[in-house]
């Protein structure tokens, strides 16, 4: 793998991740861009104790451009149109966001009252290109291309572990309209945040005080494992399972076998062997019915800096779709109180699944 580090015009890193050693980069942005904007504000809610980040900028971000590729700023350049990648072709490609929700770019942050306290949402964020074909998608990329992928992910985890301020990093994928995307390219995001979350801290302190034989979320894949009915698939280092209490109508979470806690920990062949295995399950999702199914894909990374033994890195993967012409939308009880109720059983989900698994 080559790696190559170059800045757009705006002064925004950006990265290519190339199978070839001999790829040329030394094509430049030739955009006037503006100015980048400051950080975003986070805002402390002592009710719930967690962080808000404001971010009012994020409002002029590109929203949904035509949907082809001639109009798209994650496809490759051209010698007539400049985009967020100055290269002419690409395999994997990483950059600043251009509409951050953390930076450390630092700006002027005012006391607001009350009882929030006020501080600079100081962090990064970044996307993630998965392929120049605009019109593919993460289910469609070859192993090569997912272990490239893969090696992206574990670069800037560990890049971004070392940030100042940084706490946890965060590597996801959203998909299809219906989750809420902005662009079609196919392409993720990654958040390096300036404090744990939410969910992370939840499952975390739920790992602290477990009483059984060993980790907690070893239990449980082991448990997984040896129950079967909601296994989707499995391979010598991975398994894909529908969890017993699955918040949503399908989702199914993927862990390797050995307890690890974060992506730049994995071992090589454990990268290889997670390829087939994940886009399997992203084809089966799209076969339940015969559509392009919306997800959320969402690796779960230790904290940089606590809980990194109790932690095991581990994909959750859900769908808001819960029939052909029916999607989940988070309504009273999920958005006002937290309090989820699932209308497929998770049972139910695991054996559609395997019955679109690649064979």
């Amino acid at each position: 793998m080559k790696r190559t580090i170059t800045h757009l015009a705006d002064g925004r890193e950006l990265i290519y991740f190339d199978r070839r050693d001999d790829a040329g980069r030394s094509a430049i942005d030739r955009r006037a861009l503006g100015p980048r904007p400051v950080a975003s504000e986070l805002r402390y809610d002592p009710l719930t104790e967690e962080w808000i980040a404001m971010a009012g900028h994020r409002q002029t971000r590109t929203f949904l451009p035509t949907g082809t590729a001639a109009e798209c700023p994650l496809c490759p350049s051209s010698e007539t149109r400049s985009t967020e990648i100055p290269a002419y072709d690409y395999d994997v490609v990483v950059f600043e966001n251009r509409f951050p929700s953390f930076s450390g770019n630092l700006g002027t942050y005012q006391d607001v009252g009350g009882l929030s306290e006020v501080r600079p949402g100081v962090g990064r964020c970044e996307v993630v290109c998965f392929t120049s074909d605009h019109s593919s998608s993460f289910s469609r990329l070859s192993d090569a291309q997912v272990e490239l992928v893969m090696e992206a992910w574990a670069d800037r985890t560990a890049e971004l572990s070392g940030v100042e301020g940084v706490e946890q990093v965060f590597c996801f994928e959203n998909r299809g309209e219906e989750i809420g995307i902005t662009l079609a390219h196919p392409h993720g995001q990654i958040y390096a945040y300036p404090y744990v979350t939410p969910r992370t801290k939840l499952q975390l302190g739920a790992a602290a005080r477990h009483k059984g034989p060993g980790n907690l979320f070893a239990d449980v894949l082991a448990a997984e494992r040896a129950a079967g009915t909601r296994v989707v698939a499995a391979n010598e280092l991975w398994t894909a399972f529908v969890p017993a209490a699955a918040r949503w109508p399908f989702e199914v979470h993927l862990y390797p076998h050995r307890q690890v806690p974060d992506l730049a920990a994995l071992s090589e062949a454990e990268r290889a062997a997670f390829a087939p295995l994940y886009t399997s399950v992203l084809r089966a999702f799209d076969g339940l019915f015969g559509l392009v199914m919306p997800y959320i894909a969402a690796w779960h990374q230790a904290p940089v800096r606590q809980d990194r033994d109790l932690a095991y890195l581990h994909l959750e993967l859900f769908s808001v779709r819960r029939a052909p012409n029916k999607l989940k939308f988070l309504a009273g009880s999920e958005s006002a109180m937290g309090a989820f109720v699932n209308d497929v059983l998770p049972e139910e989900a695991a054996s559609m699944l395997r019955s679109q698994i690649d064979h």
